[in-house]
């Protein structure tokens, strides 16, 4: 379709990382088709030109494409997303799986923490039907897309910052996966400008990005019952550090996943 070439064409020149998918994804936006329809669908008629020329520029200015087409998608969830919020990406697919592996309890008891839209708790609740899922979060704009995401979904959402002592008490012990995707880029470490577009609390933590994750891994390890498991992403700096974490927390069996482009980018592991 000529209508996704020079879409294509224009995110190239301004150094989109996925210039073809993301012009397809747009074009089926403003066609209200599927992605995968596109070759069955009509060209875009003079006022769906319009609106996908604007936003076109607006990709190519990298504002982010999520935010372009209101949703993003992590496993079998779609959730809305939007300014206030980060945005989901590919490798938190990753995280998803290796939750999913290491929950062998029946029915279990699941706590995601900096849970953002709620989409890594909402894709573990559909994954695992017979799960008691609770979300936390404490960014008042991200908790306002994270209940629109989870309303009616039976996960738990709890207004609470996870690096504070006694966030919920009464799950100590109890718990048999805890999930995690906090910020942990560096301060000051060069990012894509999408990046930018993500709330910066949500992203950076502090000069050697540990700073929410030295916390979480205490939490988790008091929420889980022993054997329980904790998995959580971090940066691709952080495979040595992570682990030590998590070692130095209490943790065992504490292992590094690479994420989809072969970084590492996951860590498991379960309180012995």
């Amino acid at each position: 379709m000529d209508a996704v070439a020079r879409a294509a064409a224009r995110l190239v020149t301004a150094g989109v990382a996925s210039p073809r998918v993301d012009a397809e994804l747009l074009v089926a936006h403003v066609l209200g088709v599927p992605r995968g329809r596109l070759l069955l669908a009509d060209p875009p008629d003079e006022a769906q030109r319009a609106v996908l020329e604007a936003l076109v520029v607006r990709r190519a200015a990298r504002e982010p494409l999520q935010h372009l087409l209101g949703t993003a998608v992590l496993g079998p969830v779609e959730v809305a997303v939007g300014p206030g919020v980060f945005v989901p990406r590919p490798e938190t697919e990753v995280l998803l799986e290796r939750a999913l592996r290491m929950l062998d309890a029946d029915p279990p008891i699941v706590v995601d923490l900096c849970t953002g839209t709620g989409a890594l708790a909402l894709a573990l609740a559909r994954a695992r039907p017979d799960a008691v899922v609770h979300a936390v979060e404490t960014a008042p704009e991200a908790l306002t897309w994270a209940a629109r995401n989870l309303a009616g979904s039976g996960v738990t959402l709890h207004d609470a910052d996870v690096t504070r002592p006694g966030v919920l008490p009464t799950l100590d012990g109890t718990v048999d996966l805890v999930t995690c995707n906090p910020p942990y880029v560096p301060e000051g470490l060069a990012v894509p400008p999408e990046v930018h577009a993500d709330p910066h609390g949500a992203v950076f933590a502090g000069p050697d990005g540990l700073e929410v994750i030295r916390p979480v891994a205490a939490l988790a390890h008091r929420l889980l019952r022993p054997g329980g498991a904790v998995a959580l992403e971090h940066d691709d700096s952080h495979p040595l550090a992570g682990r030590e974490v998590l070692a130095g927390a209490g943790f065992a069996d504490v292992t590094t996943h690479d994420d989809l482009t072969g970084r590492p980018r996951v860590t498991t592991a379960r309180r012995s």
